[in-house]
């Protein structure tokens, strides 16, 4: 390097190359140390290039001069610096090093009468790794472990995590592929009823997404939206279910069936400042969907950062006629205050308290608590995950009538819905099976 007189990245690759042989044949730890000065900018852009060269001439000679003889200093160019420390028994050696480079450089320097200082985001990367890396790969490494550094809030350094490394990779490709997945057109809507236990009527249906994968089949939301989570693919996704369901509700009107439906809504698409515009511009789209018979979900352990403009958008989406329910109802934090504070219409019981409520007694006292609240808020009460005549009985003398479970149907395609609704009688779910367990009970 000509500033500095260290190897430059030419040179550094030819040592890496040579100390990661070494390690191999010697069985010994190598790491690659990857190091940013934090605030050297400002150094430049107050005192000059003349004097932020010298400091930086100065910083190398420390760096040098805090490493061991063998191990290799080079600069890459600008404030960037790398340093590969080699014949370390194990990782945890590579630490009073670490220490060291970083107290050489946050030690402050005086030229021409300015007092300067800055301190280092450092990254390390230690090999070898149990899956084949090269130079490139390890240099990487190091540059990304010093990034989470620097984020973490500088003047520290950084070991890369294989392992979350690869999940983040993992990741990015689920990402990739459920933004594909989106523009073919893999995604399904399925629909389960929701019914009134005590007449047998039925209220509408929600929308439960699917994706046909093309190789694995028909995947449930839990094999592909916890990806999209706080994601902005996430709000894509629910504008897609949204704009599905509007299409499908249309259909329905067609056939003289007047269905309302319920979609599930993340937190991230709720808050978005646009959301209120996508909404009217999908209204506007499919104007023989009516906004009364749409109901937008809020899970309510999402995490909702300004309650005062969700409950500005809530109140902008009432206008147009859409209503509100609160989703898992009882498995958050915020219930109460969510309770409180927003506009919903329906609170739905967490399935995982109807399942459980007849073998725990603390979930039995959780649902008769939250029918207790709904009704103090004057909120109706919609049980999810009911499969069996007996929870749905007891959920009735409780006093909740409405739900939606495998007792009364799953959920099923767009094109079956019709011929269920057709099929579906009263008698066929609450009242027929509790006059079935009469006449079983008689005989």
């Amino acid at each position: 390097d000509s500033l500095t007189n260290l190897p430059n990245r030419v040179l550094l690759a030819d040592r890496l190359s040579q100390a990661m042989a070494q390690a191999q044949r010697r069985k010994s730890l190598l790491a690659v140390v990857y190091l940013d000065l934090d605030g050297f900018k400002e150094i430049n852009d107050t005192h000059g290039h003349d004097i932020g060269d010298r400091f930086l001439v100065a910083i190398a000679q420390r760096i040098t001069n805090s490493v061991r003889q063998g191990d290799t200093c080079a600069r890459l160019g600008g404030d960037e610096f790398v340093a590969v420390l080699v014949d370390l028994p194990n990782s945890d050696a590579c630490t009073p090093l670490l220490n060291r480079l970083l107290g050489a450089v946050v030690e402050p320097l005086t030229l021409n009468s300015s007092f300067l200082r800055v301190s280092a985001s450092v990254g390390v990367t230690f090999y070898p790794q149990e899956d084949l890396v090269d130079a490139d790969q390890l240099l990487r490494q190091s540059d990304q472990a010093m990034y989470q550094a620097k984020l973490a809030g500088k003047n520290r350094f950084h070991i890369f995590d294989s392992t979350q490394d690869a999940h983040t990779r993992v990741r990015h490709e689920t990402l990739a592929r459920i933004r594909q997945a989106l523009s073919a057109t893999e995604f399904r809507l399925y629909f389960q009823p929701k019914v009134n236990m005590r007449t047998g009527g039925v209220i509408g249906f929600e929308a439960l997404i699917r994706w046909q994968h093309p190789d694995r089949g028909l995947l449930l939301p839990g094999d592909f939206l916890p990806t999209v989570a706080n994601h902005p693919l996430g709000s894509e996704v629910d504008l897609w279910v949204i704009e599905t369901a509007l299409i499908q509700m249309e259909k329905w009107q067609t056939l003289g069936i007047p269905t309302a439906i319920s979609v599930n809504l993340g937190a991230e698409l709720i808050q978005r400042s646009d959301f209120i515009t996508s909404l009217r511009q999908l209204f506007e789209f499919y104007p023989q969907a009516d906004p009364r018979w749409l109901e937008l979900e809020i899970v309510e352990t999402s995490a909702l950062e300004d309650i005062t403009q969700v409950q500005k958008i809530m109140a902008s989406c009432n206008e147009m006629g859409v209503g509100f329910s609160l989703d898992d109802f009882g498995t958050g934090y915020s219930s109460l205050t969510y309770l409180r504070r927003l506009a919903v219409n329906h609170l739905k019981i967490d399935q995982s308290f109807v399942r459980d409520m007849h073998d725990d007694p603390e979930d039995l006292l959780i649902v008769e608590g939250i029918l207790s609240l709904a009704s103090a808020f004057r909120r109706q009460v919609i049980a999810e995950g009911v499969e069996t005549i007996y929870q749905a009985e007891t959920l009735v003398d409780l006093g909740c009538e409405l739900a939606q479970g495998f007792a009364f149907a799953k959920p099923m395609p767009a094109e079956t819905c019709a011929n269920w609704l057709a099929d579906w009688k009263p008698e066929s779910a609450l009242i027929r099976a509790r006059n079935t367990a009469l006449t079983e009970g008689a005989s």
